[in-house]
């Protein structure tokens, strides 16, 4: 739970992917409550993901269900990533990637702080003709992973031990709330800017004008 807690949640990156894909109503991002193909009468062997994200479905039967039901939902997830810790690393390779490939998930991701877990540091699989097939993994540098999630169409990177994902069309990261306050912030300084680009403009009119009507006052005064 801390390694999900801290590459999920304390990093920012569940709410970055939210605001990403908007869409709340029909756009699931979950973590740690129960997967099933059905609705469990027994909780043997049922599976809690640390992050599913799913396309097209009911987030809110979801909560009340406190669990993903794929009867209900009409599909699986679309994704689900597992953040690798010594307690769990065994389970996210062997048990939990032939459980996911019978649920029909079309991607599997596990990412590794450092490795040791998983035996490796970010690894994903694509579901082809019901069977995982390994995503290819590049190295952009020493400490850099990255893999290509073709379902939520981000690339996936492994970047000094932290969990990053970026737009493959600009190469760079999604908006992060350091993002999104650095815009507000621009954004008031254009506000106030062009209040102040008015407020000159203003009184540049109001001095003009005083000085026309002193102009005429004065040719008033000649001519009388």
């Amino acid at each position: 739970m801390t390694a999900n807690f801290q590459h999920l949640t304390t990093n920012g990156g569940a709410l970055h992917l939210a605001k990403h894909f908007g869409s709340p109503a029909t756009t699931l991002l979950g973590g740690d409550l129960y997967l099933a193909p059905f609705p469990p009468g027994d909780m043997t062997g049922i599976r809690y993901p640390d992050m599913p994200i799913a396309f097209d479905v009911d987030p809110e039967a979801y909560h009340r269900r406190n669990g993903y039901v794929i009867s209900e939902q009409g599909k699986p997830p679309d994704f689900v990533l597992e953040i690798g810790s010594p307690s769990t690393g065994r389970v996210d390779v062997e048990e939990m990637r032939d459980d996911y490939a019978a649920l029909g998930i079309p991607e599997y991701w596990r990412f590794d702080e450092t490795g040791l877990s998983h035996g490796t540091r970010l690894t994903g699989d694509r579901l082809v003709d019901g069977v995982y097939q390994p995503i290819a993994i590049e190295a952009l540098a020493t400490d850099i992973l990255q893999g290509h999630s073709t379902v939520l169409n981000l690339d996936l990177r492994w970047v000094h031990g932290q969990l990053k994902w970026y737009d493959p069309e600009t190469g760079r990261h999604i908006a992060t709330y350091d993002d999104q306050v650095t815009r507000a912030d621009q954004a008031e300084v254009r506000a106030d800017e062009a209040e102040a680009a008015l407020r000159a403009e203003h009184e540049a009119r109001t001095t003009l004008e005083a000085r026309v009507r002193e102009l005429e006052a004065q040719l008033r005064h000649r001519d009388s």
